[in-house]
């Protein structure tokens, strides 16, 4: 897995990151990203054998095996979200940079027709679990020491869809508690949100399904994202090169948002 980042200065170095859902696609790119930049990281997921080889691969590429913990658990569990928090600060000294990218969706069409037990897991995944992460960063260590959070929205959170809308109604949550956040926890703390378009990962295989050269058509870049192109703007915002961007939602969707549709 390559990465965007192509400085050398290795800005993050001395820094511990906690990525969440990071044993494939968006979370390993991110959690790449800022090992590229120099961080140690704590990845977690729900399945252990997928977050081992996440673990692996990224050891490999950094070329430092120590600098990666992997913790698997269950981010709705609270005391899996306490345990990931705990072994992070224990394996490297600190937890500096919180990455909430754990996200699920199954739930699609229309409102009238979707099982709330779904829509309650989803809002639950989503939204309540990254706040629980927060909340343990900062009762562990961010509260005394400041740092940086940032949260995985979508560009489904900021426009309507129709298709993911329960989906799309626990992003837009997820943009609103991130300035609540970010009002709350400042100065010391700095809480940001990016909000993908469609990203070539596994989980945007439902979104593809017609063909990527048609999903690709509606955008002004004429591709779909790739997972480097959102950890290349997350290892931006927890950098000291964003020290002023705070409560912030950055899109990131090749233009997507500027044709008025989605």
């Amino acid at each position: 897995m390559t990465t965007a980042n192509t400085a050398d200065e290795k800005d993050l170095a001395g820094r511990v990151a906690l990525v969440t859902g990071a044993s494939r696609g968006i979370g390993k790119a991110i959690a790449a990203e800022l090992l590229a930049r120099g961080a140690s990281v704590t990845i977690t997921a729900r399945k252990p054998e997928p977050l081992a080889d996440a673990a692996r691969d990224l050891g490999a590429e950094a070329g430092d095996a120590a600098r990666v913990h992997a913790v698997p658990g269950n981010a709705g569990d609270a005391d899996s979200r306490r345990d990931a928090v705990t072994q992070t600060i224990e394996q490297f000294g600190s937890i500096d940079i919180l990455v909430n990218n754990t996200g699920i969706n199954p739930v699609y069409g229309s409102l009238m027709d979707a099982d709330l037990d779904g829509v309650k897991k989803i809002f639950d995944t989503n939204v309540v679990a990254t706040l629980g992460f927060v909340q343990e960063a900062y009762r562990q260590w961010m509260g005394e020491h400041g740092g940086a959070v940032v949260n995985l929205a979508s560009v489904a959170g900021l426009r309507s869809t129709g298709v993911i809308a329960a989906y799309g109604a626990s992003k837009a949550a997820l943009i609103r508690l991130t300035e609540e956040l970010a009002w709350q926890l400042g100065p010391s703390i700095r809480v940001n949100a990016v909000a993908p378009g469609v990203v070539k990962t596994k989980f945007a295989e439902a979104l593809v399904a017609a063909g990527e050269e048609k999903a690709a058509a509606m955008y002004p870049m004429k591709r779909l994202g790739t997972p480097e192109d959102v950890a290349s703007l997350v290892g931006f915002l927890v950098s000291d090169a964003s020290s002023w961007i705070t409560g912030e939602t950055i899109r990131v969707d090749g233009g997507l948002l500027a044709t008025g549709g989605l």
